[in-house]
């Protein structure tokens, strides 16, 4: 099965190898058609401890690390 990507916004970096990350969607409201925004936290496996808030970075799935951390920081987003 394919990895999913998304990019995001890292919001918290206090875990220790764990990093927050912010994503935004946008989608067409069914019945309004009106622009929505929606958005969700992931809690995403930072090895080295390199990414700091504020950093747009991208995250893949990968195989559960604990509880919360089904994610994985690949990189950094490119603008």
């Amino acid at each position: 099965m394919p990895r999913r990507l998304m990019n995001g916004q890292v919001v918290s970096d206090k875990g220790d190898k764990t990093v927050v990350v912010l994503v935004e969607r946008t989608f067409l409201h069914p019945l309004y058609k009106k622009t929505v925004r929606r958005s969700k936290r992931f809690h995403a496996h930072d090895e080295a401890n390199a990414y700091k808030v504020g950093d747009i970075v991208t995250i893949g799935e990968c195989a559960p690390k604990s509880k919360l951390k089904t994610w994985e920081v690949i990189g950094r987003a490119s603008a």
